[in-house]
């Protein structure tokens, strides 16, 4: 089984290694992309070691995604939520990016438990930051209301110009993925896997799990979107959250 963690490796392990050596170390300007589409630029200086500087860009957005000074809702109050005292947000980010944290490493926990888990959070912002809108919208699911000023039909960022949809509702919120492949033979194997999976959830064991169903076309729920972003080759997952 392949085991996909949210942190970011790359910047777990740079973040250790610099709580780790102290007042000593080296500079470091460096950039990384993550899975293709997520761009880092992580800064560090002698001149001040207690701080570091984190930069994000995000994949480019399709045409219906929904952003706002390139970010998705809600995205800057879980980024504060979710790292506290511990990163302040610059504004604007720096240039070709669209999240800029500065890092203060004296306000991390004394306990090394707590600590590493706070620098894996923060190594896990690109969850935090993509999974922000469909994070408030299963939280109002929780308390059977609709977020305010939310459409019938929301497009997020999922990987470089293509989008996920979700449909929120008071008793529920149905998430639809129209899934793509490049290789015609990732796409067979893809088709057959999601017919497999959808199967697998009408098991006993699963009768708790989110309702999951696979569709060749697209479902009711993205009536109306345009038809470049229904191009999937691998048919549509449609989850439904209750």
């Amino acid at each position: 089984m392949i085991l996909l963690q949210s942190p970011s490796r790359f910047l777990l392990q740079i973040l250790q290694d610099r709580v780790l050596s102290g007042d000593k170390g080296v500079d470091i300007d460096c950039h990384t992309v993550e899975f293709d589409d997520v761009r880092y630029h992580i800064q560090f200086s002698m001149r001040n070691p207690k701080v570091i500087v984190l930069s994000v860009a995000l994949p480019l957005p399709s045409p219906e995604a929904i952003l706002y000074d390139g970010l998705p809702p809600g995205a800057l109050e879980a980024t504060k939520a979710a790292y506290g005292p511990v990163v302040q947000i610059l504004d604007p980010p720096k240039d070709g990016f669209d999240l800029t944290m500065k890092i203060n490493l004296t306000k991390l926990p004394p306990d090394e438990e707590q600590r590493n888990a706070v620098l894996t959070q923060i190594a896990s912002v690109r969850e935090v930051v993509l999974g922000a809108p469909l994070k408030l919208l299963l939280k109002h699911l929780a308390s059977k209301t609709v977020a305010p000023n939310v459409d019938k039909l929301v497009a997020l960022v999922h990987r470089p110009n293509e989008s996920f949809f979700v449909a929120p509702q008071a008793d529920k919120v149905t998430v639809v993925y129209p899934m793509r492949f490049q290789d015609s033979i990732d796409i067979i194997l893809a088709t057959s896997f999601l017919q497999e999976f959808v199967e697998a959830r009408r098991t006993a064991a699963l009768n708790n799990a989110p309702s999951c169903m696979w569709s060749p076309a697209p479902p009711l729920e993205l009536k109306g979107v345009s038809s470049d972003a229904l191009n999937a080759n691998a048919g549509f997952v449609t989850f439904a959250t209750m």
